[in-house]
């Protein structure tokens, strides 16, 4: 039987973070600073498959499939963690005691190394939880490269990596700051601000950054 979550009060601080910011910040802080505080965007080839991607899932519609309930671009929020946005689908999962939401995000490409597409779905199945009142034990994620689903299970690691990455966004969103660049040469080169970011311009101020994010990260660690 799915798990009931218990009510707790709930807190409101200042602008939301938006879902795809989280995705952004694990791939990389600055960039979604840029993105998300900066107000900076550049398309390249990537994004622009994904604009087409989402063309179709971001139209709100709810049908039954298969018994399943599905609505296509829900607005969800969850005010514990300041975070709102739009999940692209949920399937509503029918029990004897009611439904339980089955988070499902529609991302170009295919699964990657990093884990910023989990989290992103993790976040979401935070914000269903809050409005529902019910466990989400597990969501999924459809690559168009591979056209296929990768179920994503939200253990406690997830959980922790999310709310973690919402944490530093909340602080980015209140302080108003960009941080430096990080040292992922590879995902500079992929990304789609490398031209407004100059990582290069600002990678000397960034290792005495790196060095106060890690003592921060180690004194907060159990």
């Amino acid at each position: 039987m799915p798990e009931v979550l218990p009510s707790h009060q709930m807190t409101v601080r200042g602008e939301p973070i938006p879902l795809s910011a989280l995705q952004h910040a694990i791939y990389c802080l600055r960039q979604a600073a840029l993105i998300h505080v900066e107000r900076l965007w550049e398309d390249n080839r990537f994004t622009a498959e994904g604009h087409v991607l989402h063309a179709v899932a971001d139209k709100a519609a709810s049908r039954k499939v298969r018994g399943i309930r599905r609505v296509m671009a829900l607005p969800i929020a969850c005010t514990r963690l300041n975070l709102s946005g739009i999940a692209d689908m949920v399937e509503f999962l029918a029990h004897e005691d009611g439904e339980t939401p089955f988070p499902v995000e529609y991302k170009r490409g295919k699964p990657k190394k990093h884990r910023a597409d989990e989290v992103q779905l993790c976040a979401q199945a935070l914000c269903l939880e809050e409005m529902t009142g019910r466990r989400v034990p597990e969501g999924a994620l459809f690559y168009a490269e591979t056209k296929r689903r990768v179920v994503v299970t939200f253990d406690a690691d997830l959980r922790g990596l999310t709310e973690q990455t919402a944490s530093k966004l909340q602080s980015v969103f209140e302080e108003r700051t960009t941080p430096p660049p990080t040292d992922l040469k590879q995902r500079c080169r992929a990304c789609s601000l490398v031209e407004v970011c100059r990582p290069k311009a600002v990678v000397k101020p960034a290792a005495s950054w790196r060095k106060r994010m890690l003592a921060s990260i180690l004194a907060e660690a159990p």
